[in-house]
């Protein structure tokens, strides 16, 4: 591994999201959103696991690949369309990263890697795939808990708070107490936790 691979294939996962159609605001600066998601998702890693490996490193960038070309309305809108929808998009982020990182000359055996940290095998168990679900939940619980609560119920966040707490591990349990949210929305988490 070089870090030429490294950079060339972060470049390219770079410019497949910044196709992204469909944009959202940071700092008032517009931007793709997939784009936006996985340099949060690359920024949040390094600042909570600097020593995270290559393969960590790239699985959290590619982590949303091209999500936009597999829109959740393209299945039927209920639980079995959702769950199916989640497992397809694991694997379609693993291919287009798998193609990604063959073109930059990385080996099978890395490829293979990285694309179960994407597929999330072995969640609790695979010290990395631990540490990218970590990852995943505290970038949603930074930047995206809040649109959530715009649209959904009291009692619907509070299983999704509950949900996402139980995915990770006490490593990163401990790092999203540290986020600064809202007066409302920690109270909402505290309750939904029952803290």
């Amino acid at each position: 591994m070089t870090i030429l691979q490294f950079q060339n294939a972060s470049a390219w996962i770079d410019a497949e999201n910044a196709q992204d159609p469909n944009h959202e605001t940071d700092h008032s600066v517009s931007q793709p959103k997939e784009l936006l998601y996985s340099n949060r998702m690359y920024e949040r890693l390094m600042d909570f696991y600097p020593n995270a490996s290559e393969a960590v490193q790239i699985s959290a960038k590619a982590q949303h690949i091209c999500r936009w070309k597999m829109p959740r309305e393209s299945y039927p809108m209920d639980r079995v369309g959702y769950l199916k929808w989640r497992e397809d998009l694991k694997k379609f982020h693993a291919e287009t990263t798998a193609e990604i990182l063959e073109k930059a000359g990385y080996s099978t055996a890395f490829i293979a890697r990285v694309s179960f940290l994407i597929e999330k095998k072995l969640l609790k168990k695979d010290i990395e795939t631990q540490l990218l679900e970590d990852v995943i939940c505290l970038v949603f619980m930074e930047f995206y808990l809040d649109p959530f609560v715009q649209k959904h119920d009291r009692e619907k966040m509070k299983n999704i708070i509950l949900k996402t707490w139980n995915k990770m591990s006490e490593k990163g349990q401990q790092e999203a107490l540290k986020i600064k949210f809202s007066a409302e929305n920690f109270d909402l988490i505290k309750e939904a936790l029952g803290l």
